[in-house]
């Protein structure tokens, strides 16, 4: 029976992992470790899934070849923790999951940019604070009188960009690849006048070198001064010490962020009692009054995590059996 390792794994992930195992007749070996911490248990196995955002550490890839394992598949649509290049040369095939749910990132998008639009963060605190008034400049804008610019239209961004233009509200777009099906639902313009011009402006790009620092200072000093700023893409797509200088510059009045630099030592731990002193900008980001965090979770539905853990085991199956898998990464 062919037998599967996967690291990391959540306890909300095991219902998908037995019905998988159940319907293609694989044993399923978890962990809730890295594999940074779980290699060991390669010995025996066949086939690997992972998951993390911190960088897997070097000395796995040729412990994972003398294992006899021919391929690492991430359950994400990053891959940039993967050393494409040290995988290759220890004869592994790395896949990923490009499109788990374009919709739940999409919606997440979504509901950001109403509570951007509505003021809600300001609210919240007020009421929290007992505080129930309300004032001038806490007015809010309908959707559909709001121009929403989008950065990378790709399969999240073009799925938000068809409910953003339902729901009335004019879309821009801009993209190094415009697609021709999006016509009538995004106007493409410049990366500069799409940060003029909207109102709300939602990033969904892939970590790579070039969209690495993609929105910094002479771009946030090119947004209007009532406009937010969503990022449910990666966090070094944009530059935080000069986002946190823009919104106290008033520059742009608020942000709300599901993914942002230092995340990898935040996300998925309990900070009540250490506080965030060792990571400043993220301490900083959070006692902002106009900052929305989440804690990477844009992705986290009923769909997208099971098709996250599908898609992956079906390519690890595909790369054993010797054939092509779609979601190969060159």
């Amino acid at each position: 029976m062919t037998k599967i390792l996967m690291t990391s794994v959540r306890d909300d992930e095991q219902a998908a992992i037995k019905q998988f195992a159940q319907e293609h007749d694989v044993e399923i070996i978890t962990t809730p470790k890295l594999i940074d911490d779980a290699v060991e248990l390669t010995a025996g196995v066949d086939g690997l899934v992972i998951q993390q955002r911190s960088p897997v550490d070097p000395a796995v890839y040729p412990q994972l070849k003398a294992h006899g394992l021919k391929q690492i598949a991430t359950r994400t649509a990053g891959f940039d923790m993967v050393d494409i290049q040290a995988a290759h040369d220890n004869g592994l095939t790395v896949t990923n999951v490009p499109a788990y749910s374009p919709r739940s990132v999409a919606e997440h998008a979504l509901m950001q940019i109403f509570r951007l639009l509505r003021k809600s963060y300001r609210f919240d605190q007020q009421v929290a604070a007992n505080d129930f008034r309300w004032f001038s400049d806490e007015q809010a804008m309908e959707i559909h009188t709001a121009t929403i610019g989008i950065i990378g239209v790709g399969r999240i961004g073009g799925t938000l960009a068809k409910l953003l233009k339902a729901l009335g509200a004019r879309v821009l777009g801009f993209d190094v690849q415009p697609r021709e099906e999006m016509a009538g639902i995004v106007e493409y313009v410049s990366k500069e006048d799409l940060l003029k011009q909207s109102d709300v402006v939602s990033l969904h790009v892939d970590l790579n070198p070039s969209s690495t620092g993609l929105i910094a200072a002479p771009d946030l000093a090119l947004m209007k001064p009532t406009a937010g700023l969503v990022n449910a893409s990666r966090g070094p797509v944009v530059v935080t010490a000069d986002l946190v200088a823009a919104l106290k510059d008033h520059q742009l009045a608020a942000a709300a962020l599901d993914t942002f630099e230092g995340e990898n030592e935040v996300v998925m731990t309990d900070r009540r009692e250490k506080g965030l002193a060792d990571v400043p900008l993220v301490a900083e980001l959070h006692a902002m009054a106009n900052v929305i965090l989440t804690p990477h979770i844009a992705f986290f539905t009923n769909l997208a995590v099971k098709n996250m853990v599908d898609f992956a085991l079906e390519d690890v199956l595909l790369v054993l059996a010797g054939k092509p898998s779609p979601h190969e990464v060159k």
